[in-house]
């Protein structure tokens, strides 16, 4: 990430020290960032395409081999598994999901001279990544919020010109990126413009985490994201099970829950599982997620208790525990949890006892 020199404390942010990508200076006194603007046609497109021809190409570019003798999967593993020298600030899992890469060339305009790059385009940064070809290492360079840069093509006459685009920003001296082929080039400008543009809505600060980024979770997208990043990622104090072999995650949402014998009201994550609800915290620097405790879902039992605007109430109770209320904030999410959490009463398989029918005397012969 970037900043200026205010800036310098904060980990993993780019200072105007820093040799590898020259920063330049903002004032305090600057301008906003104008507003996010209108998603484009191309954007709306493809919020709207089909998740399965999309999972599997991107399953399908996974597999290839990109560099090393290494899948493009198993690079993105590595980048999770291993260090990566010279990293400065957050462990790669913090910034959320990884969107797209490649391996591509950074041009300088000044020496002319080309040195590769592996780009990494998370979900509201983009990783710039050197290479130690000799030893298979990745060097870190810097990552860049995407708020904070824009993105263009660069047009050539020549059709068999290299393929390039250009980041540039406030804060960051501009870079050329040149890509194996068309299509890569389409893929990057196309996924760096569309992580911008939910980046931007957020109005957040670019030095924040990618869960900063999804909560609270709002829309539909970062749910789905925000379900892939707590399955990725460390959640403190955890206990029993690994969260991995609870199955997929049914469910999510940012909820206040009140102890109805104690009176307190805490703001928690509920997330459904097949057969549990997981309850954690987050903290207040939207960092860390902490674990609060599981229930088993067969021995919840969900009571509407208002569903007037702006009291939106569920009372969970149950053999095992005390009973608590969750406030939820969206009328979506109230009755997403009523729909999930309500089950039929069990009635028990007992044999009917049916009363015989009276016997009718027979009619006595005069």
């Amino acid at each position: 990430m970037l900043g200026c020199g205010k800036c310098g404390s904060v980990p993993g942010v780019w200072t105007l020290g820093e040799s590898k990508l020259q920063v330049l200076t903002r004032s305090e006194t600057e301008e906003a960032p104008p507003p996010p603007r209108c998603p484009s046609l191309r954007r709306l497109k493809q919020e709207v395409s089909d998740p399965v021809s999309s999972r599997e190409s991107t399953q399908k570019r996974n597999s290839q081999v990109v560099l090393w003798g290494w899948t493009k999967g198993e690079l993105l593993q590595r980048l999770y598994t291993h260090p990566v020298r010279d990293w400065e600030g957050r462990a790669p899992h913090s910034y959320g999901d990884i969107i797209y890469s490649s391996l591509v060339s950074l041009h300088n305009g000044y020496t002319k001279v080309m040195n590769e790059r592996y780009l990494v385009l998370f979900s509201f940064h983009l990783l710039i990544l050197a290479l130690d070809n000799s030893n298979h290492d990745f060097i870190y360079e810097g990552i860049l919020p995407l708020s904070a840069i824009e993105v263009r093509v660069i047009s050539q006459q020549d059709s068999t010109a290299p393929h390039m685009f250009e980041i540039s920003g406030p804060m960051v001296d501009s870079k050329i990126f040149i890509c194996a082929n068309a299509a890569d080039r389409k893929c990057w400008i196309e996924n760096i413009e569309d992580r911008r543009y939910k980046s931007l809505r957020q109005q957040i600060s670019p030095s924040h985490s990618a869960l900063s980024y999804l909560l609270p979770c709002d829309e539909s997208w970062k749910r789905e994201e925000l379900k892939r990043y707590l399955l990725r990622s460390p959640i403190w104090q955890w206990e029993g099970t690994p969260i991995q072999h609870m199955g997929q995650p049914l469910y999510l949402s940012l909820v206040n829950v009140r102890n109805l014998q104690t009176h307190g009201s805490q703001e928690r994550l509920l997330v459904l599982f097949p057969s549990d609800l997981l309850i954690l915290s987050v903290d207040s620097q939207r960092v860390h997620v902490k674990y609060e405790g599981r229930l088993p879902r067969k021995s919840i039992t969900a009571l509407e208790r208002s569903a007037l605007p702006g009291r939106l109430e569920i009372e969970l109770t149950g053999d095992l525990m005390e009973p608590f209320l969750v406030s939820c904030t969206y009328p979506e999410d109230y009755q997403s949890w009523i729909f999930q959490l309500q089950q039929p009463e069990k009635v028990p398989h007992t044999i009917p006892n049916h009363t015989p029918p009276p016997l009718i005397p027979k009619k006595r012969r005069s």
